[in-house]
């Protein structure tokens, strides 16, 4: 999928729309990248001369590219963070590098669903955790 498919199945949009690509890999797996130009407004002030995309920026990355699992399920709802568990950062994300995030459905409960990602730029990990959403609205 390429952002205008994205953002027919979730309701992010620029400039927080920070999927390029996603496809589904298996039943409950996904693989998404999103390439960082530089330009981004996050970068501005962090940090100037030395910028670096930030961890809450990489753990939406992680989570835009999870809600491609439960895209079907989507259907006019919002889906909201409720968690974010072992959270671990690596590696700095820079301008020019690509994120590749690898994700895997864990739990359905509800309108609740479970994943875990991992972000890669080449074969460095850069982010890892565990997250979680529920399905509101609709």
């Amino acid at each position: 999928m390429n952002r205008e498919e994205i953002m027919k199945m979730i309701p992010h949009r620029e400039p927080m729309l920070l999927v390029d690509r996603v496809e589904k890999t298996g039943e409950a797996t996904a693989k998404g990248s999103y390439t960082v130009r530089g330009d981004e407004w996050f970068l501005k002030g962090h940090f100037p001369g030395n910028p670096v995309v930030p961890g809450v920026i990489l753990c939406e990355i992680m989570a835009q590219a999870c809600c491609i699992l439960i895209g079907d399920k989507i259907n006019g709802r919002t889906p909201y963070y409720t968690g974010l568990d072992k959270v671990r950062f690596k590696h700095t994300v820079l301008p020019g590098d690509t994120l590749t995030v690898e994700c895997s459905l864990t739990k359905e409960r509800g309108p609740f669903c479970f994943a875990s990602a991992k972000g890669y730029v080449g074969e460095q990990l850069a982010v890892s955790g565990e997250l979680s959403f529920a399905l509101v609205g609709g």
